[in-house]
């Protein structure tokens, strides 16, 4: 059987940028048991699952607030927090002050996607690996060192832009970090809005749809130039012919 040889559109990229939250770091897996404890304090029914679903889809609406309405960058554990109290409000789950900050807590023990860490050492011997993250610039710090346990040549929080992704200026911001061009950058995102804004930008584009959903109905050009479902079928598209 030949070997599969490397997508043209890649050839001159010399470097991945990755989202962490929900790319890197299972965060479904790691915070849905912290929100059935706090479900079952209330003594409510409701199916943890189904809050995280809400909650991540309520974060992103707080995080597109916040660069809409331009009254600052609040930081991406703040929108968190804010969703979660809508949420739980929403679903007549008023939390203590006590409640929110448990839950929060449980941030600080997000892990990685089991495949992860084997991908990225191989991904790692061909490109330099940079976070570009929403994350606050600290807990990046924490999250890089003490959860993923990986030594990424370059970590890049949104708050040197002051905006949320898929905001233009974060991409052009880790281009011009990087003393690169675009088209040298290969955004990798499970989040297909961050994979459409770094490719508006003139990045490559790989889609790493872990949760099985469509693309964001948009241009040709600014669609993926790769689709996998995990790090493991990244590396076997960056990295053909034998590399791994």
């Amino acid at each position: 059987m030949p070997k599969p040889t490397l997508n043209p559109v890649f050839e001159n990229c010399k470097a991945l940028t990755f989202d962490l939250f929900g790319t890197v770091l299972d965060l479904g897996g790691s915070l849905t048991p912290h929100l059935k404890i706090f479900i079952d304090d209330k003594g409510s029914d409701l199916d943890p699952s189904a809050m995280w679903q809400q909650l991540r889809y309520r974060q992103r609406i707080e995080q597109y607030q916040d660069t809409l309405v331009e009254l600052g960058h609040s930081g991406y554990l703040e929108t968190v927090q804010k969703a979660f109290d809508y949420v739980a409000r929403a679903n007549k789950l008023d939390p203590t002050p006590q409640q929110t900050e448990t839950f929060m807590s449980g941030w600080q023990e997000l892990s990685p996607f089991s495949e992860c860490a084997e991908a990225l050492g191989q991904l790692g011997e061909r490109y330099k690996l940079i976070a570009l993250s929403n994350g606050n610039p600290w807990f990046l710090d924490h999250l890089v060192k003490n959860r993923i346990k990986f030594d990424f040549y370059g970590v890049i929080s949104v708050e040197e832009a002051g905006y949320f992704k898929p905001k233009p200026g974060v991409y052009r911001r880790a281009a011009r970090n990087l003393e690169m061009e675009p088209a040298e950058l290969i955004m990798v995102s499970a989040n297909s809005f961050d994979v459409m804004g770094a490719r508006t930008c003139g990045l490559r584009g790989a889609y790493v749809n872990r949760y099985d959903l469509p693309f964001e109905d948009t241009y040709d050009m600014y669609k993926p130039d790769v689709t996998v479902m995990n790090f493991t079928e990244l590396a076997d598209a960056l990295l053909p012919g034998g590399n791994r």
